[in-house]
């Protein structure tokens, strides 16, 4: 299998072709995303073909991104079955990768440790201290996309809201992300209360 030719491909594609108000699910996304996957990898211990394939499903979780934007990780396992085959991945990689894809549409229920290290890696920015430019960056996508327009106070309280119901699921990213996630999150309050003033 070509992980290389694979790789290059959707970042090509990525670069060329997503709409540049895509200010959260941009390039750098998927990139810093497959970053924290091979990190993750890594600290969990696997080292088969296995690895190879959660790392693809990492590069192609929000490429469906290009033709849709919600529900885009079943547009994302679309582009997947199309274009793995050209670089040797089998039907059961592909059928993997897909499950892998799905496995990050929230709310998040990984059943198994390539999905949980793919779900952490998805969110790993939560328990980082470049956390706020990521939330505000969602904030703006939204807004542009219509998503939801939310004043800064509403915006906050999401954020309040899912910080506290998520939940790291491999050991290493709790050991890695749990202690900056919680600083976050009373960094959000504290500026509600601000707000609120």
């Amino acid at each position: 299998m070509d992980f290389g030719g694979a790789r290059d491909y959707i970042i090509q594609r990525l670069r060329l072709e997503l709409k540049p108000t895509l200010y959260y699910h941009s390039v750098e996304h998927t990139i810093d995303m497959h970053e924290a996957t091979q990190r993750l990898i890594a600290a969990e211990h696997i080292t088969d073909n296995t690895a190879v394939l959660i790392e693809t499903a990492a590069l192609y979780h929000d490429a469906g991104i290009l033709f849709q934007y919600t529900n885009h990780e079943r547009a994302s396992v679309e582009l997947s079955r199309q274009k793995l085959p050209g670089f040797g991945y089998s039907p059961a990689d592909i059928d993997f990768i897909a499950e892998m894809i799905m496995v990050t549409s929230l709310p998040q229920r990984p059943s198994s440790l390539s999905g949980q290290i793919l779900c952490d890696a998805d969110l790993d920015y939560l328990g980082r201290e470049d956390f706020f430019i990521h939330s505000f960056q969602l904030r703006l996508e939204w807004q542009i996309e219509g998503i939801k327009n939310l004043n800064l106070h509403d915006w906050l309280k999401t954020q309040v809201s899912f910080l506290s119901d998520h939940q790291y699921f491999t050991r290493s990213a709790i050991a890695l992300r749990n202690e900056q996630k919680n600083r976050n999150l009373n960094e959000i309050k504290q500026l509600m209360l601000l707000i609120n003033l």
